[in-house]
């Protein structure tokens, strides 16, 4: 049983084989199929490809012009209390830092809850001077722009699958229909051979 369901390379290409019952349309239905399969592949691997190569691009230019600055926190945080306080637990406060045009900036950043006024703090800037978050590393970068490339690369090959799936389904009905009429005009024939 578990053999007829692997139908190897002659049942793969029953559309192209010849034969008495080969129509025309098994074998236009042929080559739709193929140039779909081909053209999902080609889809996905492109755009995949080109997803992943931008996204690579933008994570790099992010590494290159962001840069950490130390900042100061303005107000003091006051240290919270009770059993559920952790040293690990994080609280907004407002930073003010200095962009590298020389202008002042503030913004709001985690910081742990007993951090005093004036505390020094770790952030990082873009280009502009915007508080922005640490960059990815080029290995992080890498498994991004990899994951992203899949994403798009999946969903780029969903589109000439859908359609070629919805062409075929058209193929099929076409060709029953076109069975349907022969079968018509030969079954009452068939009738009176038997008789």
């Amino acid at each position: 049983m578990a053999l007829k369901a692997f139908r190897g390379p002659r049942g793969w290409l029953w559309r192209w084989r010849r034969g008495p019952l080969r129509r025309r349309a098994d074998v236009v239905e042929g080559w739709v199929l193929l140039g779909v399969w081909l053209l999902t592949l080609l889809a996905g691997i492109a755009a995949g490809l080109a997803a992943a190569r931008s996204a690579e691009r933008s994570l790099a230019h992010e590494r290159v012009t962001w840069r950490p600055r130390v900042a100061y926190v303005v107000a003091h945080v006051p240290a919270r209390s009770g059993a559920r306080s952790s040293s690990r637990e994080r609280v907004w406060v407002e930073v003010r830092w200095t962009a590298g045009d020389g202008s002042p900036r503030t913004g709001q950043v985690r910081v742990a809850p007993d951090a005093a006024t004036g505390a020094p703090v770790a952030i990082w800037t873009d280009e502009r001077g915007r508080l922005t978050g640490r960059p990815a590393t080029a290995t992080e970068a890498a498994v991004r722009a990899a994951f992203i490339g899949t994403l798009f690369g999946a969903g780029a090959a969903t589109v000439p699958l859908a359609g070629g799936r919805l062409l075929l389904a058209r193929l099929e009905r076409r060709r029953l229909a076109l069975w349907d009429a022969e079968w018509a005009r030969l079954g009452p024939q068939w009738g009176r051979m038997a008789g």
